[in-house]
């Protein structure tokens, strides 16, 4: 955590139940190092859903303490959903939920950033905005900047409210979120949750954050098929709520 961010606030934020949600496949080089950045002290439990890997990631992810959920439907809503319907089957459900990429491209660190305007009662629902932050060179390909450029762009004309991203790095609050009735398996999921918020009234903002190079090859945008596959998808879905 950045050492002029009010600690104060940090810690009173922990007053409320926080869980964290990591959709994570074949990440066992890249999520010990998304672990060792976010903050753990007043986390109640980071749900890590292991999303049919192969290579030892949900091992790994137990040995660090984290709660395992293993989904073998591949799909990156499909692991979102298995963390939420963890979540939903506790005694004491928490109060608010953050999602971020297993990756390492998220800086987990500035959890504490999303969480504050949620904490203040300002807003239901924040997501980390890349555009408005700070972007290391080569973390955001061509396609991804230009996709995200007009998956913005559409929403702003379809929704008539403000959006500059749909970065992954997100906290909602637990009641906010089952209003939405979430139900996208794969790419469009980020997109779902935004434009039904916004259509449902939801207060919504953004705060910058940073964003590097991701550990590893992606999955999505590492691939042609991935990023076509997904851009179509993110566009279809902000369409289709309209």
């Amino acid at each position: 955590m950045s050492g002029d961010y009010n600690t104060v606030r940090f810690r009173r934020a922990y007053s409320l139940i926080v869980d964290v949600v990591i959709p994570a496949r074949d990440e066992i080089l890249a999520l010990p190092l998304v672990l060792a950045d976010l903050p753990r002290n007043g986390v109640r439990d980071v749900i890590v859903v292991d999303n049919g890997s192969t290579d030892g990631t949900g091992a790994a992810a137990s040995s660090l303490g984290c709660t395992v959920i293993f989904e073998p439907r591949r799909g990156y809503g499909s692991a979102c959903l298995a963390g939420l319907s963890h979540l939903a089957d506790r005694a004491a459900p928490p109060d608010i939920v953050a999602f971020l990429d297993a990756d390492h491209s998220d800086h987990a660190d500035e959890l504490p950033r999303l969480l504050a305007p949620i904490i203040e009662g300002r807003v239901d629902f924040v997501v980390g905005s890349r555009s408005l932050g700070t972007s290391e060179p080569g973390s955001l390909l061509p396609q991804q900047r230009f996709g995200n450029a007009l998956a913005a762009y559409l929403i702003r004309r379809l929704y008539g409210v403000t959006v500059t991203d749909l970065g992954p790095f997100r906290a909602i609050r637990w009641d906010a979120l089952l209003r939405l009735g979430m139900s996208d398996r794969d790419y469009g999921w980020t997109a779902e949750m935004q434009v039904k918020a916004l259509k449902a009234g939801l207060r919504y903002a953004e705060v910058p954050v940073s964003y590097r190079r991701r550990t590893g090859t992606s999955k999505i945008a590492g691939t042609i098929r991935g990023s076509l596959g997904a851009g179509v998808k993110i566009l279809y879905t902000i369409v289709r709520y309209a």
